[in-house]
């Protein structure tokens, strides 16, 4: 017999009218493992699949940039951006669905933390403000971040539209089933919605307002290029992958206005990710999933962080979560979803599967 967890996490769950068949679903993670010029490749392709036959109903793609411009974040990651990107995802996202469940692309512009870019020798960013904290080792960076260039109103022009095109490839090309908008951990989406990396007069700078504006307008022209059809969310965090302790100034407050603003443009889910997605947003008081439900009461709210633990992801959704996604979890248990069913015991995550470089290994396929 199931447990109430258990039935609550394996019970299906309706996105823009698709069916999920579980609550349990892959996060996004950076893993470095396409070729050089961006192509999916063959371990990507099993990596991939193994979480989806391992029973997930929804597997997240890792971030993927969106132009031959700025948005590259990392050598090796994939891209989203011409005709061989796009063919090479499609054995991937074949792979996904041939067990029955759906395939988000997520779509990244690394802005000001860029640290690995074959397009462009300089970063851009909201205003040229030095990013918090060093580039990461295990993505293959070093020492400190570069300040950026301030983005002028034709470049954030040519991002947003970078986004639409790579939602459209995503879509009509490669054959995933929606897309979601990378506005969370401090890429260049997040960056315009942080105060202290955004000091900008124009539209786009000063009230919580006018910093969450370039999220919905991207929101905006990836819904234009896609339809109404499509799965849509956005990734949203406080804390970033070079300032992990970062909370939004005006606490409750600025969570109206940005989980608001995503309703209001009609996006399908928003996915909220914190290190330990339970805990309270501010110190005290509720978690941020419970804020997304509060001032999203329309949109589904997938939760992520630190959720691998069954009695803490059922506590989640009933906070308001309506699908649980795993990082560490997925990465240990590729099966998570199928050991959850039979009370299997789940593996602990090993972090040297991440080290020295956080690309895919071999004995994660056999697991």
């Amino acid at each position: 017999m199931m447990t109430d967890e258990q039935q609550a996490l394996l019970s299906p769950v309706t996105l823009a009218g698709r069916t999920l068949k579980n609550r349990l679903g892959v996060a996004p993670m950076t893993r470095v493992t396409a070729t050089e010029d961006g192509r999916a490749t063959e371990t990507m392709t099993r990596y991939y699949e193994r979480f989806a036959r391992g029973g997930f109903g929804l597997v997240i793609t890792e971030g993927i940039y969106t132009d031959q411009a700025h948005s590259q974040g990392y050598a090796f990651q994939p891209g989203l951006t011409d005709e061989a990107q796009t063919g090479a995802w499609q054995l991937v996202v074949k792979g996904i669905q041939s067990h029955g469940a759906l395939a988000i692309a997520q779509l990244m512009h690394a802005g000001g933390i860029s640290q690995g870019n074959r397009f462009r020798d300089t970063n851009v960013g909201p205003s040229a403000i030095q990013p918090k904290g060093q580039q990461m080792t295990f993505y293959r960076g070093t020492d400190d971040y570069p300040v950026p260039q301030e983005m002028s109103e034709a470049q954030i022009a040519e991002a947003i539209e970078g986004f639409a095109s790579a939602a459209v490839f995503a879509v009509e090309v490669s054959g995933f089933d929606g897309v979601e908008i990378h506005g969370a951990n401090g890429y260049l989406l997040d960056q315009f919605l942080t105060d202290y990396a955004n000091k900008r007069s124009d539209q786009y700078g000063g009230s919580t307002q006018n910093r969450v504006r370039l999220t919905i307008e991207v929101v905006n022209a990836v819904r234009a290029a896609v339809g109404k059809s499509i799965p849509l969310g956005v990734r949203i965090s406080q804390g970033k992958v070079n300032d992990f302790h970062h909370k939004w100034a005006d606490g409750e407050k600025d969570a109206e206005i940005i989980f608001g603003s995503l309703s209001d443009a009609g996006v399908d889910y928003i996915h909220v990710t914190e290190f330990e997605a339970w805990q309270p947003a501010f110190g005290s008081g509720p978690s941020l999933v419970q804020f997304a439900k509060k001032y999203a009461p329309n949109t589904i709210v997938l939760a992520n962080g630190s959720l691998h633990d069954v009695e803490k992801a059922e506590a989640v959704l009933k906070d308001g979560a309506d699908v649980v996604t795993l990082g560490r979890g997925a990465l240990a248990n590729p099966d998570f979803p199928i050991r959850v069913a039979h009370a299997e015991r789940l593996r602990d995550f090993d972090p040297a599967v991440l080290g020295p470089i956080a690309d895919v290994k071999e004995s994660e396929l056999t697991l």
